[in-house]
């Protein structure tokens, strides 16, 4: 399997490239972001995009993938609804509308948020970002991730959510033990992607419980295959 990852040097993308790394299913992995990640794998590529809204002259590079997990987001915090359409929608459409050309029966994996399409700004945007995803590929899955355990020290670029997580990190296995569905470990998150981009999912929107059940079905299928 060949993977396309938006995002890896966010907290999200960091733990999805480990697992990618690691899997013996995943022969090889393209990272495409404006700056390098610093990280050397014989698996691994590299597309340096400085300008990320440019999605021309890249048709080529991009054939032959079977799936790509786009792990690339901002927060919507101080931020007013079309700056944040366009770094939500407007970027993830960009590229998706690429490589639905270059790749029409790959899968595409997007990372949203638990409540996207709800009533606030950043829900209903969210919202019309999976709509238009899961109209654009058959093979899609919208990840609606609530809370994220950091399992090999993957870090946030941005500088709130790391004082939230210095804060609250150890808290969040407690909030595990009492709400199963409502902490996924990294771990967990990568595994859900690849076992959804190589084997499906039960259903195209998945909230964090089934994302758990996903990444530990996964965990448990490598296991006894490799016993």
């Amino acid at each position: 399997m060949k993977v396309i990852l938006f995002g890896a040097t966010g907290m999200v993308g960091q733990g999805v490239l480990r697992e990618c790394l690691r899997d013996e299913t995943v022969d090889n992995v393209l990272v495409i972001g404006r700056n390098s990640i610093g990280e050397t794998h014989p698996k691994l590529r590299e597309l340096r995009r400085p300008d990320m809204f440019d999605f021309g002259g890249v048709a080529v590079e991009l054939q032959g993938y079977n799936a790509c997990f786009f792990c690339l987001g901002v927060s919507a915090a101080g931020m007013n609804e079309t700056d944040y359409t366009r770094l939500t929608y407007d970027l993830t459409l960009g590229w998706a509308k690429v490589l639905a050309r270059s790749n029409p029966a790959m899968t595409f994996i997007y990372v949203s948020g638990a409540g996207t399409g709800g009533k606030s700004m950043w829900a209903q945007v969210k919202g019309r970002t999976e709509n238009a995803l899961l109209g654009l590929f058959p093979h899609s899955y919208m990840f609606r991730l609530a809370a994220l355990r950091p399992m090999h020290g993957e870090v946030s670029k941005t500088r709130w959510t790391r004082i939230s997580y210095a804060l609250f990190r150890p808290l969040l296995p407690l909030v595990r033990a009492i709400a199963p569905g409502a902490v996924v470990t990294t771990e967990e998150l990568g595994r859900a992607m690849i076992r959804a981009a190589r084997e499906g999912a039960p259903k195209h929107v998945l909230e964090s419980r089934d994302l758990r059940a996903l990444g530990e079905l996964d965990r448990k299928t490598n296991r006894q295959a490799g016993s």
